[in-house]
């Protein structure tokens, strides 16, 4: 499922950006069916904008959707891990949308405005994911619309984001993860939300695509160094925080994840809330995703096995060549008697063995 080289003969549905981003120099690969800059020539520097300064990332391969309907809330309530009935507007969170048995078909986030909840899909999936939730609609007051030519996503990241921000749209924006709040940059209507991509703070900021034109450049002008999807795969692997398609699918359960920050255990019944449960209090999974540092300088495919001895214990979702760490570094789902930091373990890339180690995750960053 990773993005691939995106060839520019191919037809392509484009960002509200994408001549900005060709006039800045980019490279490009697809995500989600659509081309998104892979660099502008510098990955290391770019890495070191979202690191130490402020990156400005195009997200807008990521699905948006609308529902509106009197009962949205206690429908979705009733749907994914997180509690959205409770979300005044101007809050949000992180959820994941399972099946019946606890298996993940979506990561997304939750929104709430005054009349509608907004939701931030995977990439490429909007359409799939409201088909499967239209499938549970009987006879509940909801209406969802698929609005990824709507807005553009812009990704605001990295330790002088909040100050950044501030400056641009005169509002302190001290946030909880998830909450959002109207704002303007270069007389543009926007809404920035709390949404780290890492380890360091972030907002993404939704902006009406006929306005994302005038809103990068101001960005740019106030500090902002352009970042492409290279660098920011780079930061995220670090930072431990798996993408969906990537890092996980429809094959993992939720537990398996390790992403118990969009489990609400006391909110009551939603889809695969049994499986989840029962894990939590009651047992534990087989495997599970955790962090892989390896030895030399290769970097393995996804997929390649993870191997202990003779037998294979894992797979490898992501690698990635860390600038951080100073090596190459994975995540990966390994079984649970191999998971301690630490523990020796080989990678199997094609017909390459490559010595590796578990590690806890985040990574620890090279001094």
């Amino acid at each position: 499922m990773n993005p691939s080289t995106a060839s520019e003969a191919a037809p392509r549905p484009r960002s509200a950006l994408d001549e900005v981003h060709r006039a800045a120099g980019a490279s490009f690969i697809e995500a989600g069916g659509r081309l998104v800059p892979r660099d502008y020539g510098d990955v290391a520097g770019e890495h070191a904008a979202l690191a130490t300064g402020v990156g400005l990332v195009d997200r807008s391969a990521l699905g948006r959707a609308e529902v509106t309907g009197r009962d949205r809330a206690a429908f979705l309530q009733g749907m994914l891990t997180n509690d959205v009935k409770g979300l005044a507007p101007g809050q949000g969170c992180g959820a994941a949308f399972l099946d019946a048995h606890g298996k993940v078909m979506a990561l997304l986030a939750v929104y709430a405005l005054p009349d509608r909840l907004w939701l931030e899909l995977p990439e490429g999936m909007t359409e799939r994911t409201l088909q499967l939730l239209d499938k549970y609609l009987i006879s509940e007051k909801v209406e969802f619309e698929p609005i990824d030519d709507a807005f553009a996503i812009v990704a605001v990241q990295g330790p002088r984001a909040p100050a950044l921000l501030a400056e641009l749209t005169g509002q302190a924006l001290d946030l909880a993860p998830y909450a959002h709040v109207e704002a303007a940059i270069a007389g543009a209507p926007i809404r920035v939300i709390n949404r780290a991509e890492a380890a360091v703070p972030g907002f993404h900021c939704w902006v009406p695509s006929e306005h994302a034109a005038a809103v990068w450049p101001a960005l740019c002008a106030a500090g902002a160094t352009p970042v492409g999807r290279a660098a920011l795969d780079v930061l995220r692997v670090e930072a431990g925080v798996p993408w969906y398609g990537r890092d996980v699918d429809e094959s993992v359960i939720m537990p398996e994840t390790g992403l118990e920050s969009l489990v609400h255990y006391q909110k009551g019944c939603y889809i695969g809330q049994e499986v989840v449960a029962r894990v939590k209090y009651r047992g534990h999974v087989n495997r599970g995703l955790t962090g892989l540092r390896l030895d030399g300088d290769r970097v393995p495919a996804p997929g390649a096995a993870v191997r202990a001895g003779d037998r294979e214990i894992g797979r490898v979702t992501s690698a990635v060549r860390s600038v951080s760490v100073g090596a190459p570094i994975a995540l990966g789902y390994v079984r649970r008697e191999h998971r301690e930091p630490g523990s020796p373990v080989e990678i199997l890339d094609g017909e390459v063995l490559i010595a590796a180690r578990v590690a806890a995750l985040p990574f620890a960053v090279a001094p």
